[in-house]
């Protein structure tokens, strides 16, 4: 040994101490726990967007202008529902059109909201309005389907409606025109709420078939 220096140093490369080592191990043992984590909330983050209807409405190519020049992207609008009730409405913006998908539908996702719905309808006549935008929501009786086009549609479908009357009025751009509907979708009250507003019996409030429905029971 020479002179002077410590007993159990590693200097010449000699095998390194049990301490290094396990911290080695330790370090190992978290990467793959956080791989494990990792994969686990992909898999469930998987799940969840095979359980909720997802709808893209609208792609479109903008750009920034900078000093140095145009930075070109892409412009997603992802509408998100479970079919029964809640929607929400997201937009995404990215260099490539599948990271602008993912990341509408992320934002759609974490805005879903809950819709105050009749059965297969809407409750009540309502109108919403979004920039230039005004739509207007009419129930139907069972059968009517949903009379909707592009951005209208899509709402509606996504949120659960099966019958439905609508008009699109003033601008014609997707994103105020879906954001339209959401904003009557949102106006919406239940029987019994529109009842009390009105102070009258749930039942007088409600579409002329299902009074008739009632009647006939």
């Amino acid at each position: 040994m020479t002179a002077g220096t410590p007993r159990g140093s590693n200097r010449g490369g000699g095998p390194r101490s049990g301490g290094d080592r396990g911290g080695e191990r330790n370090a190992e043992r978290g990467e793959r726990g956080q791989r494990r984590d990792r994969r686990e909330r992909e898999r469930e983050r998987e799940e969840e967007r095979e359980e909720l209807d997802e709808r893209v409405i609208d792609i479109t190519r903008v750009a920034k202008v900078v000093k140095g020049g145009r930075h070109f992207a892409f412009r997603t609008v992802v509408v998100v529902g479970d079919n029964h009730g809640h929607v929400g409405i997201g937009i995404g913006k990215s260099r490539g059109v599948p990271d602008s998908i993912r990341k509408g539908s992320d934002r759609a996702r974490r805005t879903m909201l809950p819709i105050a719905l009749s059965g297969t309808t809407i409750p009540h006549e309502v109108i919403g309005k979004h920039g230039g935008a005004i739509v207007l929501l009419k129930p139907a009786s069972p059968g009517t389907g949903v009379i909707a086009g592009g951005g209208v549609r899509a709402v509606l479908e996504a949120v659960g409606i099966r019958d439905i009357l609508s008009k699109s009025k003033g601008s014609a751009n997707i994103l105020n025109v879906a954001h339209a509907t959401l904003d009557a979708l949102m106006q919406l009250k239940s029987a019994e709420e529109l009842a009390a507003i009105r102070g009258k019996q749930p039942r007088s409030v409600l579409p002329f078939w299902r009074r008739k429905k009632d009647e006939a029971k």
